[in-house]
């Protein structure tokens, strides 16, 4: 019998994909699914990014770059930053990344290892805590809460610091919750941190272009006192719908920037060179399709949180940011999970139980509305007859 090292009998997934992956075979057997679980824009890659890439391999752009990645994509990422939030990034702290985990995988690797402690937002995007367990530290949920409008609240945060935190990590636009951290509280954390200096912070800012109704995103970025121990992350997928190009990025503090260059050297090498030159073109060219595409997301927002609120034993506040909302489901008499699984199974609809999310998300299911509205109109009608119907089913 083969034997692995202990570590990767805790490695975790992501449910989501297990979910996409049953909506996929429930559809091949004739099904009519609709699916409000998966988190990626259902729009195209804008046009000028794809032949971006299709110009890229014409031009013979086929071979290995750098492992930080390329001057101009690294320089596009440090323009843009200082465009949206008035930060000066230096390029060569700039990290080009196979997607946004590539950049968490770095991190937690880094201050993960048995006896240390890392503090993570829960409910909350699930490789954290997968990753934080591999690495055999102790994962320490940060509980985010819908009273609070789902944004972290700062006393709550620094009260979970001891002196074995090695890391500190946050969400904000978040994901599931689509909660946003305002400035106040982000103000306070990291005037407390100020109490901590030893403890690092991972920002995933992947939603950070993704706020609605006057609701302002605030990057860590922003903030001097703690550049020298932030790690930046974000990346393409989100905002230019280019998920499957697998185009992250990130900005680390220098003296860990060639760590997580030796560990790209050591894995994956590069990201591909085609994805990267596309990447120039989605920062430095129009942002059109970004605009049409969150006003889209806007106008879906509002349907999904009315038409939520009309179902039975279900309330729903207005997420602030990304394109997910999360309907509290504690008065439907399901369990969390157990109803994901039912109206997938029996209406057709595709979501994901909070507690995929962590402990603090049971009462809760995730629904995305990156579909389109007339789906997600089918969406709530079916669920409001299944649990008109099988309300008292638990």
């Amino acid at each position: 019998m083969l034997h692995t090292v202990p570590n990767f009998a805790r490695i975790g997934e992501e449910n989501a994909f297990a979910v996409l992956a049953r909506a996929t075979a429930l559809a091949a057997e004739g099904r009519d699914i609709v699916n409000l679980g998966i988190g990626q824009p259902d729009f195209a890659t804008p046009t000028h990014i794809v032949e971006a890439a299709a110009k890229a391999l014409r031009d013979g752009h086929h071979g290995y770059t750098p492992a930080t990645g390329i001057g101009p994509l690294r320089e596009a990422v440090a323009a843009d930053l200082h465009r949206r939030y008035g930060v000066e990034v230096s390029p060569d702290l700039v990290m080009v990344m196979p997607g946004g985990k590539v950049t968490m995988f770095a991190a937690i690797l880094m201050f993960g290892e048995p006896g240390a402690e890392i503090l993570y937002p829960d409910p909350g995007f699930p490789i954290y805590r997968s990753m934080i367990e591999y690495t055999g530290a102790t994962p320490v949920p940060v509980p985010i809460r819908e009273a609070n409008g789902f944004a972290f609240s700062a006393a709550e945060t620094l009260a979970l610091i001891t002196p074995r935190t090695r890391l500190l990590i946050l969400n904000s636009p978040a994901n599931p919750t689509g909660g946003v951290t305002p400035k106040a509280e982000i103000d306070a954390l990291v005037a407390g941190l100020a109490r901590h200096p030893d403890v690092a912070v991972l920002s995933d800012e992947i939603y950070g272009a993704m706020t609605y109704g006057g609701a302002a995103h605030v990057s860590l970025l922003g903030y001097p006192e703690i550049r020298d121990r932030l790690i930046h992350l974000d990346g393409a997928s989100k905002t230019y719908a280019m998920t499957g190009w697998r185009l992250g990025w990130s900005v680390w503090p220098k003296p860990l920037y060639d760590l997580a260059r030796k560990l790209a050297v050591n894995s994956f090498s590069c990201v591909n060179a085609p994805t990267q030159w596309a990447g120039v073109a989605a920062l430095n060219g129009p942002q059109d399709a970004v605009a049409a595409m969150m006003a889209a997301f806007e106008r879906r927002r509002g349907l999904v949180v009315e038409g939520l609120n009309r179902l039975p034993g279900v309330s729903c506040i207005l997420p602030d940011g990304a394109f997910y909302a999360f309907p509290n489901v504690s008065r439907t008499g399901w369990g969390a999970k157990a109803l994901a699984s039912a109206l997938l199974e029996n209406a057709g609809v595709a979501t994901i139980g909070g507690p995929d999310f962590g402990i603090h998300g049971e009462g809760y299911i995730r629904v995305s509305y990156a579909n389109s509205e007339e789906n997600i109109a089918r969406a709530l009608e079916r669920m409001g007859i299944f649990l008109s119907e099988r309300r008292q089913v638990a």
